[in-house]
């Protein structure tokens, strides 16, 4: 599988434009990169709070469906890129006929489907949970006969931040489970025994030369991350290896340009892969103070035929948390610390949600 072969891509020169599909924090923290180089952005997304408009250089609320919103977005573009996955496949594959998009189509529609993702990713050597797909409840009872319970029931499609998933604790729950999901296909995993969480963010040009991160040590709460700490605990140094080396096959089988997230669970043989995400991730938003070069600013790099930048530590330790809800009224303290740096998205305050984060330095 070829998402985009490697090419001696021209670079796009300053004052060029980058379209953003999508409208949410990591489009609006994109923007902020891309106009540190001197790009314009160039954002279009339906919804009615679109924090990502706060830094572009223009906003466009449209539907993503709508061929005439879609030309006149490609003509004004010189190259397209997209903030998050859950987005229809077809416009994507459409603006792709008319304008570069970055990164391609095929990235986008294995990391759609979570029974895709996982079968490419076996394909390729990498450990994963036990698993099976399912579309009916017999077939759901047959694959938690197999796998066993506990396990973990999640949609095929649309599910982030602990979204669309379900516990299934033991026979008892599965009928529950099914009805909870909407009878939607799905995959069932078996439980992973894990240590800790990490991920390998990776950046990758179209001329196949790549850069990743140190990897995080990624730390979640009801299904949300809730902080990323660097440099991580041994145990994830001593399979950063493996994983990183799988995240750079992924990357190159699919011919990957900008950023490519892969999450991972330390396991007793090895990493197993979790997710990826093909675009900047919330697990590298400390890198936007924290390492020489951010992810934000190696995606624009990349998607724009730019050498990929250093993605070395600029600290001893650094420590990213989210800000959840309400604790982003601390804005204040937050800001007396220091070597503390401060994002706020600009949304509207909900229990639950992503409101900004900070990362904290330690020199």
């Amino acid at each position: 599988m070829k998402g985009e072969s490697i090419i001696a891509m021209k670079p796009l020169p300053p004052g060029s434009t980058i379209g953003i599909l999508g409208g949410g924090q990591l489009g609006r923290m994109l923007g902020a990169a891309a106009a540190q180089l001197g790009y314009t952005t160039r954002v279009l997304a339906p919804d009615e709070e679109a924090v990502a408009a706060q830094t572009a250089s223009s906003f466009t609320r449209a539907d993503y469906h709508s061929r005439i919103v879609l030309d006149d977005f490609a003509a004004a573009c010189d190259v397209v890129t997209y903030e998050f996955e859950n987005i229809d496949i077809e416009p994507v594959d459409y603006l792709n006929g008319k304008v570069p998009v970055h990164p391609s189509p095929t990235s986008l529609a294995i990391a759609q489907d979570r029974a895709d993702e996982k079968t490419f990713v076996n394909a390729l050597g990498g450990r994963t949970a036990r698993w099976a797909k399912v579309t009916t409840l017999d077939e759901l009872h047959a694959a938690a006969a197999d796998i066993g319970c506990p396990a973990i029931l999640k949609t095929i499609r649309l599910g982030y931040d602990g979204k669309g998933q379900v516990r299934i604790a033991d026979p008892a729950s599965i009928e529950p489970a099914w009805e909870s999901i909407g009878g939607r296909p799905a995959i069932l995993e078996g439980f992973v025994p894990f240590t800790h969480e990490f991920s390998i963010i990776l950046a990758r040009g179209a001329d196949g030369a790549m850069v990743s991160y140190p990897p995080p040590w990624n730390e979640h709460k009801d299904g949300i991350l809730a902080r990323s700490t660097l440099p991580a605990p041994a145990e994830i140094a001593r399979q950063w290896g493996e994983a990183a080396a799988l995240t750079g096959r992924i990357a190159e089988t699919l011919g990957h340009v900008g950023v490519l997230a892969c999450e991972y669970f330390v396991g007793a043989d090895g990493p197993v892969f979790n997710e990826m995400a093909p675009r900047v991730h919330n697990s590298g938003h400390w890198t936007i103070e924290g390492a020489v070069t951010s992810q934000f600013e190696n995606h624009v790099r990349a998607i724009c035929g730019l050498p990929l930048g250093d993605t070395g530590l600029t600290a001893q330790r650094v420590v990213m948390a989210n800000l959840i809800g309400d604790a982003a009224g601390d804005w204040l303290t937050v800001l007396g610390e220091r070597d503390a740096h401060l994002h706020l998205y600009g949304k509207t305050v909900r229990a639950g949600r992503k409101m900004g984060h900070v990362t904290r330095l330690v020199r």
